[in-house]
């Protein structure tokens, strides 16, 4: 890491405090300095200025081993996992200023162990907050500790799916013998999920095999938005919930599809909007202005690597000269986007991946950014997709040819 420079510290003073910085006093309780070093791990890392009072006034730092007083006291005692920060002192006016950069950590949830307690701190704006329990559960889940996909949608039976769906799966895909009552394979495969009397569909379950996923699940529908121009506005041509299962139901025979899966119904719907006439030899044919290998990757990523706790909809939105696919949740821990591009696999909902790899819809390499959607964007449109990611989004962006 760069050292940071006295004109980047006064930047930083002249900020004021937010979601990445705070400011104190040397002077500070172990554990109060403890609960912002975890609200910063927990959410996107950020800068504590020690010898800078809450008005932005520069008094400096006294205590003399105030490095090793961090790291001993304050992060060994007090945050647990342990964390590293990055340490600097900086002069200014012939006062010391100790610059403590916390980084987004990769071992979530970070806690703040105190009495006997282990406390989650998120940051929200200037202030650290205990999570709440969607937010707990997102940060168990971005560090592998919880699978979310197999929570409980309340209310739920297994009358709520379709057995003709699941029983296809359980037959077909995985080449089990038939029986009279899955109910065993769907409580072992984390389909239902309870305490041994009363069993509830799990989110993954319902939004694969559900009659209608979207009645007592709504967040597992999938929005369709279409705008005319090249901007939100309120002139949208086609603004809509597609409610239906992910995977698609092919027949007792399996020789051919009965009923399109959720992406396919995308694609179909969609269709109108990402396409023109063009004349092909003699013929006017319609043809897609991005490849449809392409699409159906995108569109599955969506739906399969979603986070299950966020509660928003996968959307598909049409612009004049794009189209974005928003899939709720930003990447995995220790993920980045130049990962992704080349090709390292991690799987937020290994069980939805496992289903969706036996249909086919998946690699088992996690190649298809790599493999699927960056060079059949190049080749067969000249463009090159665009990734972007957040805290609470992953969108891809494919844009039309020449635009």
């Amino acid at each position: 890491m760069s050292p940071i420079l006295k004109s980047e510290l006064l930047d930083m003073i002249a900020r004021r405090e937010g979601a990445t910085l705070e400011f104190k006093q040397d002077q500070i309780r172990p554990e109060d300095l403890s609960k912002t070093i975890v609200a910063f791990a927990n959410m996107n890392g950020g800068h504590i200025l020690l010898g800078v009072a809450d008005s932005g006034e520069i008094v400096g730092i006294q205590r003399a081993n105030l490095q090793e007083w961090l790291m001993d006291t304050v992060i060994r005692q007090y945050v647990h996992p342990s964390i590293l920060p990055e340490y600097e002192e900086i002069e200014l006016d012939g006062k010391r200023v100790a610059v403590v950069t916390v980084p987004r950590g990769p071992a979530k949830p970070y806690v703040r162990k105190i009495k006997n307690r282990e406390d989650i701190y998120v940051r929200y704006g200037a202030t650290n907050q205990i999570a709440g329990r969607e937010q707990a559960a997102r940060l168990f889940g971005a560090g592998g500790l919880l699978e979310s996909e197999k929570f409980p949608i309340n209310g739920t039976s297994v009358e709520d799916l379709d057995k003709r769906r699941y029983s296809e799966f359980f037959q077909n895909i995985l080449q089990e013998p038939q029986r009279e009552n899955w109910r065993q394979m769907l409580v072992d495969w984390g389909f239902l999920v309870g305490d041994g009397e009363a069993y509830c569909c799990s989110y993954f379950a319902h939004a694969l095999f559900a009659k209608r996923p979207g009645v007592k699940f709504p967040f597992a529908s999938v929005r369709v938005t279409v705008y005319a121009g090249n901007d939100k506005d309120y002139d949208t041509v086609l603004d809509d919930n597609l409610d239906a299962p992910i995977v698609e139901y092919r027949g007792e025979d399996a020789s051919g599809l009965v009923e399109p899966a959720l992406h396919d119904r995308i694609i179909a719907c969609i269709q109108p909007h990402i396409s023109a006439e063009k004349l092909v030899g003699t013929t006017r044919k319609r043809i897609l202005h991005y490849p449809l290998e392409v699409i159906r990757e995108v569109l599955i990523n969506a739906l399969v690597h979603r986070d299950w706790t966020r509660n928003n909809h996968v959307r598909v939105v049409i612009y004049g000269d794009r189209m974005e696919v928003v899939s709720p949740g930003g990447l995995p821990n220790g993920m980045t986007i130049e990962k992704i591009k080349n090709g390292v696999q991690s799987v937020r909902n290994p069980n939805c991946a496992r289903v969706m790899r036996g249909y086919g819809y998946l690699e088992d390499q996690g190649m298809g950014i790599r493999r699927k959607v960056i060079p059949l964007m190049e080749k067969e449109n000249g463009t090159t997709p665009e990734f972007s990611s957040t805290e609470d989004t992953f969108t891809v962006i494919l844009r039309k040819a020449g635009e």
